[in-house]
């Protein structure tokens, strides 16, 4: 057994068990990515949080491959699991909703991998902000209007480091994207707008988004509590809010795009201005578009 440096452990011989963490998606079938749905079918055991990710997704699943449901276990279930997959040398995929980075429950799991030396490997996913942001049909970092985004939760059973309370991250007024926050609307909007956001600041709420029985709702802040009581939706959903919501078709231009931007793939001016890396020219400052790829 080999271990990355920072990673996951190794495995030194392909027989050995391992874990697979897989991003399922937001709730659509078809959503899952491609390696995803080659792990699930690889794989001898699945944990499928069958209320989270559909039934459709596991027909990618061997016939022969053990089932357990994560929704009637618990924790130390699933770590019993991996153990034993690390003594019969048997391959598990644990399915995760959305994206496993994204409030999935993950730490815990690897750091049970790690103590056991079992090596895992975690195969991203479509998040749900993501599939909320194609639902809406706009993109959530619109330049000069909102350029950073914030992903967080308000405390309820669960709480929240001294230094991310709510009312404080709201001070920035940027896009906010909140997960696990509609228990108690009044309360997340009394704190949101202590925080800062105006109370006509536009509002967008997504439940259980991409699945058949998907409900996407615009409102104002003012207006999300009663939004939320009079659709009756007190879970599964998530709340965007910021300024990039109200853009709408006026010119908010991306200036990578302009004819007088200039980078390494598309060279203006004098050839001073851009020198030479090992992958050959590069702009004296870097030019990048979506999340960090070259223009």
């Amino acid at each position: 057994m080999s271990a990355a440096p920072d990673g996951p452990p190794q495995p030194d011989d392909a027989r050995g068990g391992r874990v697979v963490f897989v991003g399922a998606g937001p709730g659509a079938a078809d959503l899952i990515t491609l390696r995803g749905a080659r792990a699930l079918e690889e794989a001898d055991v699945v944990v499928w949080p069958r209320s989270l990710v559909p039934p459709e997704v596991m027909e990618h699943a061997r016939e022969d491959a053990e089932v357990l449901t994560s929704d009637d276990h618990t924790l130390e279930d699933v770590i019993q699991l991996f153990a034993r997959a690390k003594r019969e040398g048997l391959t598990v995929c644990r399915l995760q909703s959305g994206d496993p980075a994204i409030y999935a429950t993950l730490h815990e799991q690897i750091n049970a991998c790690r103590r056991m030396d079992l090596p895992y490997e975690i195969v991203p996913g479509v998040g749900s902000l993501s599939a909320m942001a194609a639902a809406l049909g706009q993109e959530l970092t619109v330049p000069e209007v909102a350029q950073s985004l914030i992903l967080t939760r308000r405390a309820v059973r669960v709480p929240m480091p001294e230094n991310e309370r709510l009312q404080e991250l709201a001070g920035h007024g940027t896009t906010m994207a909140l997960y696990l926050s509609v228990r108690r609307p009044r309360e997340l909007v009394a704190d949101l707008l202590a925080g800062g956001y105006a109370p006509d600041s536009p509002v967008a709420i997504g439940y259980r988004v991409s699945w058949p029985d998907e409900v996407v709702l615009r409102c104002r802040l003012d207006e999300l509590a009663a939004t939320l009581k009079e659709h009756r939706i007190t879970t599964q959903a998530l709340i965007i809010l910021g300024p990039a919501l109200a853009s709408g078709e006026e010119e908010r231009r991306s200036h990578v795009y302009r004819p007088n931007y200039g980078h390494r793939y598309r060279r203006l001016g004098s050839p001073k201005r851009y020198r030479e890396g090992d992958g050959g020219a590069a702009p004296a400052t870097d030019a990048t578009t979506g999340d960090g790829a070259p223009a």
